[in-house]
């Protein structure tokens, strides 16, 4: 590691003491955070430098109130080639490929301002991709927003998927799959959350480490402008306590077309070996990009400020060091390849300056040669200390009160019907709710095919791609699958188990395609960090997910802390959402929720309990959420996933769902409606006819086989000792659904109510 020089910083743009400590405030800093940013600089800090720090140290850029709770993860793995750290992490997939994946947060942006806030969110996630060296095959997403019957909420759904669409299908990167859901505590601040993955070979691995004193610093993509200052510091670390739109200068604007070209340039140019280091320019810009580069380098960066190609006039350098611009890449570069990095950006349209270079100083200097000479430094700081070195809190924990009221609820004081009739028409209704309806409204605004990667549509449990050059068909048998998954009712209920679910969940859905869960990346949505009762969600969501992730052997590799989701001092619910990622021996090995022919045999795999709490079915019929949720026995969780996964695998399951939202009959349903069949079965009548339906019990899955391999199938649940009941068969579909003495609906009644519901709702 190079030794610190001292601060050499000669041009204080000259703030006196008090009016410095004034500015800090205003821009995040807290008072003891400016005492020991003085500190660290050995004395005043000048405007530029308290820009820097206030980004730098932000909740979105330092993670200083999770950093010490993240540590509970487990990043280590077999097949883990990079963990956290990094722009994105990485896995060995075999065959000498590698996946680079990231899932990360856009929500205060989009809150504002709902297209460029989702599509800038798609384009920052897609950069942190081929920052690694991967071209970028597939996205997806985690939505939340408020109840689809005000119109502000149908406003930035529409506008949140036609950025997500607008940009993912303009740059080409294919939309695979994703999750929303809907519910009036998201009405302040919805929850876009872009995971993304891309492929390499292994060998083509890039980190952002900087390196080589006297190296060029290149800025490669688009110009420079105010848009995006203070997206970190203003949009993403601080609540909605004022009207939004004044905020509207900080949300970003992008560009799929300017990133199309970075993509391609900086691919090429990594495939030639022309980059030491390569970074995007996300939150904070310019500064968090070389800063962070440096410090993992353990060098230290010169920037000159006037070399940045600007868009616009007389910017001030504290404004070209923290502007949010998009489509923007910074590498490092040895003097004898900056002539081949020139002509290659030229040939693809793409601008790019060299702007700065390594030094051994340790220290990240700014400076404006517009000015004399002795005050060209407008920014000298310790380039470690800045980037690695923000505060670290242990903010108070304290136990919500309306945990024990909730959980004390019993669903059983309601009064639930158990006629024929009447449990129809609920069934009908939770097809036709917000957060079960079909989704296919959303998957048309995306072009999922593009590159010729995807086998899987959307719509199944996961979503497949395969592993490939794109455009030139697969050249390994290998397929990836991919799924996020959380369910913020269970969270809200009790964060712990609630998070354990998320993952559980999650390799329900990989092994409803045959896919061996692998790696994670999360995305964790919380309210403000500095409130006890919202630390405590945050705080035991944490152990609830690592504790899953280490049974399940799920290594954490990557992922984003979103606080502050709050409005006019209400939280969003507890919404860590996961994107977990699972490999594939055969991609044509998948299957689909789909019956397949009349006469196969339908077996629920795991065993229902009466577990009302936290459901749909009490949402949607009686506008309750209390109770407890559901159980999570993870060894069970482990059996029947394993059990299904490989029966997926070896080709003798017809279809798979797992069992979630809407229990066994809504998961029946799907089942009938995705293959245009009908189904004739008995469910569990030792339960009450509620909870038989519609109890949303953990580690369950609906399969259908073919009577050719039923008895083979059944021998695997016998020999693993996982529970499993054979209920009934697939029929003609004018027999519609029929679950003996409980529910009688045609199939056209639950198509149309599964189908047409979201569109209705936003008419």
């Amino acid at each position: 590691m190079a030794q610190i020089a001292k601060p050499i910083c000669n041009n204080v743009e000259t703030l006196d003491s008090n009016l410095a400590a004034r500015v800090a405030l205003e821009l995040g800093l807290s008072a003891e955070e400016y005492e020991n940013v003085v500190k660290t600089q050995g004395r005043r800090p000048s405007l530029t430098e308290l820009y820097i720090y206030s980004l730098m140290w932000s909740e979105h850029c330092s993670y200083k109130h999770s950093r010490a709770q993240l540590r509970k993860f487990s990043s280590e793995g077999e097949h883990v080639l990079q963990g956290p750290g990094e722009n994105a992490g990485v896995i060995s997939v075999g065959d000498g490929w590698a996946v680079a994946f990231k899932m990360e947060s856009h929500n205060h942006p989009s809150a504002i301002e709902p297209y460029e806030g989702a599509a800038t969110g798609v384009g920052g996630i897609i950069r942190d991709i081929f920052t690694m060296g991967a071209r970028p095959i597939a996205s997806m997403n985690s939505l939340r927003f408020g109840t689809l019957d005000k119109p502000r909420q149908r406003y930035l759904l529409d506008g949140a998927v036609a950025g997500i669409g607008g940009y993912g299908n303009c740059l080409g990167v294919p939309t695979v799959g994703g999750e929303i859901y809907f519910d009036k505590a998201y009405e302040g601040n919805c929850l876009i959350n872009a995971f993304s993955l891309g492929l390499m070979r292994e060998e083509d691995l890039t980190r952002a480490v900087g390196s080589g004193p006297g190296n060029p610093v290149v800025l490669i993509g688009n110009s420079t402008g105010r848009d995006g200052i203070g997206g970190a510091s203003v949009l993403a670390s601080q609540e909605f306590d004022e009207a939004a739109e004044n905020k509207r200068p900080a949300v970003q604007v992008g560009d799929p077309f300017e990133e199309k070209l970075l993509i391609e340039v900086c691919l090429e140019l990594l495939g030639r070996g022309k980059f030491v280091a390569l970074g995007d320019l996300g939150a904070a810009g310019l500064t968090s990009s070389a800063s962070e580069m440096a410090s993992r380098g353990g060098v230290g960066i010169e920037i000159d400020v006037q070399k940045v190609p600007q868009r616009e006039t007389e910017m001030k350098p504290f404004e070209i060091m923290v502007s949010e611009s998009q489509e923007r890449m910074l590498a490092v570069v040895r003097p004898e390849d900056v002539a081949d990095v020139e002509e290659a950006c030229k040939r693809w349209g793409v601008k790019c300056s060299v702007i700065g270079q390594i030094t051994d100083t340790g220290r990240f200097v700014v400076r404006d040669t517009s000015l004399p000479t002795d005050r060209q430094i407008v920014a000298d700081m310790p380039a470690l200390q800045l980037a690695e070195d923000a505060p670290l809190y242990y903010p108070e924990s304290k136990r919500p009160s309306y945990l024990d009221e909730v959980a004390a609820f019993d669903p059983y004081t309601l009064n639930f019907p158990d006629d024929v009739e009447t449990l129809s028409a609920h069934l009908l209704a939770l097809l036709a709710s917000s957060n079960i309806c079909s989704r296919e409204w959303v998957w048309r605004q995306y072009d999922h095919q593009v590159q010729n990667s995807t086998a899987l549509l959307p719509g199944a449990d996961s979503a497949v791609v395969r592993v490939g050059a794109p455009g030139r068909g697969a050249i390994s048998s290998r397929g990836i699958a991919m799924t996020t998954d959380c369910n913020g009712h269970y969270c809200w209920l009790d964060p712990y188990t609630g998070a354990k679910i998320a993952v559980a969940e999650s390799v329900r859905n990989l092994a409803c395609v045959g896919a061996t869960p692998s790696a994670l990346t999360d995305c964790l949505n919380f309210g403000n960090p500095e409130k006890p009762e919202v630390f405590y969600t945050f705080e035991r969501a944490i152990d609830g997910m690592s504790e899953a992730c280490k049974f399940f052997e799920i290594p954490v590799i990557s992922g984003n802390v979103s606080f502050y989701n709050e409005s006019f001092g209400n939280a969003i619910y507890p919404t860590p959402a996961v994107g977990t990622v699972g490999v594939m021996d055969d991609y044509t090995k998948y299957a689909t929720p789909a019956f397949k022919q009349v006469g196969d045999t339908i077996i629920l795999v795991g065993e229902t309990a009466d577990e009302l709490g936290g459901s749909e079915y009490l949402s949607v019929l009686f506008d309750e959420l209390r109770g407890s949720c559901p159980a999570c026995d993870l060894e069970l969780e482990r059996d029947t996933s394993a059990l299904v996964r490989q029966a997926v695998a070896d080709g003798i399951v017809a279809s798979a769902h797992d069992i979630s939202e809407g229990g066994a009959a809504v998961a029946l349903a799907k089942c009938a409606i995705a293959g245009n069949l009908g189904a004739q079965v008995v469910l569990d009548d030792d339960l009450p006819p509620a909870a038989s339906l519609f109890a949303e019990t953990q580690a369950r899955f609906i399969i259908s086989v073919d009577n050719s391999n039923a008895q083979e199938f059944i021998e695997r649940l016998v020999a693993a000792q996982v529970p499993y009941s054979v209920i009934g068969e697939v029929v003609d579909a004018r027999d519609g659904i029929i679950i003996e003495e409980k529910v009688k609906v045609s199939l056209d009644e639950a198509t149309h109510a599964f189908k047409n519901a979201l569109e209705e709702m936003l008419r």
